[in-house]
């Protein structure tokens, strides 16, 4: 029970190293691409456990030696090397679940957990083995780690034989693994991520999306079991694309939005049923929009297909010096009371937390 208390004494020593440096690995990204599957490998200053230090015997202590009262300490030697400014902190990699991951993202931005629509929306329990244990049933029993225990035992005792390596395990070695139940929702999202790529849209924008779509992404599959992700890019017309090809594809010419949301209109029709799909579109863009025709169109094709039937809706407007901003005055005019329809204005990284705030706050 010791080790596993003070295994949990660490974890949490290390969720709050992370939640006091969390507004950094948003909008830096030093987490995103390390990804192992269901882990993320996240940088935080090292962790050292306070300990006694001994000195060499016969060395003397405090208050030894020859010397009187208020005489001052000799240094033989001059030290090398020049001072620095820089901190002398060493960076631990620690392993961290994407689950553990979006509780603190839901901690740090007060979100409520999302109430999914339609007929799949039933919890199911999920048995997850977090660790080993001295005790526990013998279907549970961890052979490798029973076995380590095993041969530690017999190296600092003395008794293992390089040319006769048997190792006998005892009640004592044996190790099993540790599990813990969690609720996990039943139900099954789709989010569909489309993204102006016209010349205006430069490199620092597509990193803002990146970074913010990752966030988005983390939070929603805390609360949903399947969470499938598409990618539309478009300039005058739209395309889907794998992940990496959307956040490095660059165009130049014209920008016509409504080309995206026939698209992901498309895309939703033919792979997901209404009735069983939780659905959320996103789209980032600087705002402008070939003609007010088009803007008009897509207020329409919002008005008649997205907000009747999806989760919510939302449109990120990442600050360009070459963009007017126009589109996002257009919806704020022509879509005013959406409740289903999340705006975001995305002036540069530091906004990309309260942005993730405003388009995940409603629980929806």
């Amino acid at each position: 029970m010791g080790i596993r208390e003070d295994h949990n004494r660490f974890r949490d020593i290390v969720r709050g190293r992370i939640r006091q440096n969390f507004k950094k690995y948003i909008s830096h990204g030093e987490m995103i691409g390390k990804r192992e599957k269901d882990f993320v490998k996240i940088p935080i200053p090292s962790i050292d456990t306070p300990r006694f230090k001994y000195g060499p015997k016969q060395m003397g202590g405090v208050g030894q030696g020859q010397g009187q009262p208020g005489d001052g300490v000799d240094s033989d030697g001059e030290g090398a090397g020049k001072a620095g400014n820089s901190s002398g902190e060493h960076l631990l990699e620690v392993d961290i679940t994407f689950e553990e991951l979006a509780d603190i993202l839901g901690e740090e931005l007060q979100l409520p957990r999302i109430n999914p629509k339609g007929n799949r929306a039933v919890d199911s329990l999920v048995t997850k083995y977090t660790g080993r244990a001295p005790v526990g049933p013998e279907s549970l029993r961890h052979f490798k780690a029973s076995y380590k225990e095993a041969l530690k035992r017999h190296i600092s005792s003395g008794t293992y034989q390089a040319e006769n390596p048997i190792i006998v395990p005892i009640r004592r070695d044996f190790r099993y693994r540790t599990f813990r139940r969690t609720t996990k929702p039943h139900a099954n999202a789709v989010v569909i991520y489309m993204m102006d790529v016209s010349g205006s849209m430069g490199d620092e924008q597509k990193e803002i999306v990146r970074l913010e779509s990752f966030w988005i992404n983390t939070w929603l599959k805390r609360n949903y079991k399947g969470l499938d992700t598409r990618f539309i890019i478009h300039d005058a017309a739209a395309k889907e694309v794998d992940e990496k090809t959307f956040f490095s594809t660059s165009e130049s010419g014209g920008t016509l939005i409504s080309s995206a949301y026939k698209l992901c209109k498309k895309i939703i029709e033919q792979d997901y049923p209404l009735s069983d799909w939780n659905i959320y579109p996103f789209h980032f863009s600087d705002g402008d929009n070939w003609s007010g025709e088009d803007t008009r169109l897509c207020i329409k094709m919002l008005q008649e297909f997205f907000l009747p039937n999806v989760n919510m809706f939302g449109y990120g407007q990442v600050e360009s010096k070459y963009g007017s901003g126009q589109f996002l005055k257009d919806l704020e005019k022509g879509l005013p009371d959406e409740q289903k329809l999340t705006l975001s204005k995305i002036e540069s990284r530091d906004k990309i937390m309260q942005s993730i705030k405003e388009f995940l706050g409603k629980g929806r």
